[in-house]
């Protein structure tokens, strides 16, 4: 099944962008009456079928919406730290879109060794990625903030997960806590948390969790987490 990416809808109208209208027509060879699949982001798939088969800019008119295509039953935030290496970050946002999340919040540790993270290339990932694992909606990518601002800012009523490597506290398993409608996952970076964010998580709310005996890298950690949650909760 291939998938078309749009927010521009007017009406019974899609307009393809130029990047996505040339995928369609010069790659894939699409022309005037062809029957072809756009999603808009939010959770909609559309059925089209090509008016305009400009690879500049493609328009289509909605056959049929299907809401909810692709979606998950449970809203999960995963805050995870940028490593080091950029490339290991982005294999995390993709792999994590292809697993089903709903936002992806980049957050800034005491021992985190990048402290700068743009998000634009981020956002195409999660696009990219969505189209590929068939899913409508796409993680919102929020900008970096502290993990102390994160941490203060997590609303109440979720549910808070931290992970993080230290011994002198109990750990939970994930799949002990679930299911819940809104969960939100921590993950700290290469150094781990500071003893300092770890007690001000405690003190919030925050349940410390395990992820098994293995020592994870931080997008592992986090691929792992987001597959607990996704196993646990979308085979019920």
């Amino acid at each position: 099944m291939e998938l078309f990416f749009s927010d521009d809808i007017q009406d019974a109208q899609i307009r393809l962008d130029p990047e996505e209208s040339a995928h369609c027509v010069r790659v894939l060879r699409h022309r005037e009456g062809d029957e072809i699949s756009i999603i808009d982001g939010r959770g909609t798939l559309y059925t089209c079928v090509l008016e305009l088969s400009d690879p500049r800019s493609a328009w289509a008119r909605i056959l049929t919406r299907t809401h909810g295509f692709g979606a998950h039953p449970y809203h999960l935030t995963m805050a995870v730290c940028p490593t080091k290496n950029l490339e290991r970050y982005e294999w995390f946002v993709e792999k994590a879109t292809e697993i089903g999340v709903d936002v992806i919040a980049p957050v800034i540790g005491e021992r985190s060794e990048r402290k700068v993270l743009k998000t634009e290339r981020l956002r195409r990932l999660v696009v990219s990625a969505a189209k590929q694992s068939l899913k409508a909606a796409f993680p919102l990518v929020e900008e970096p903030r502290s993990v102390r601002d994160f941490i203060l800012s997590a609303p109440a009523e979720a549910l808070k997960l931290i992970c993080y490597c230290f011994d002198d506290v109990e750990r939970q398993q994930i799949q002990h806590l679930l299911p819940s409608n809104d969960i939100i996952i921590l993950i700290g970076p290469e150094g781990d948390f500071s003893p300092e964010e770890a007690a001000l998580a405690r003190e919030h709310g925050w349940i410390p969790v395990s992820l098994g005996d293995s020592r994870l890298r931080t997008e592992t950690a986090a691929v792992v987490a987001a597959t607990a949650v996704y196993f646990t909760i979308d085979s019920k």
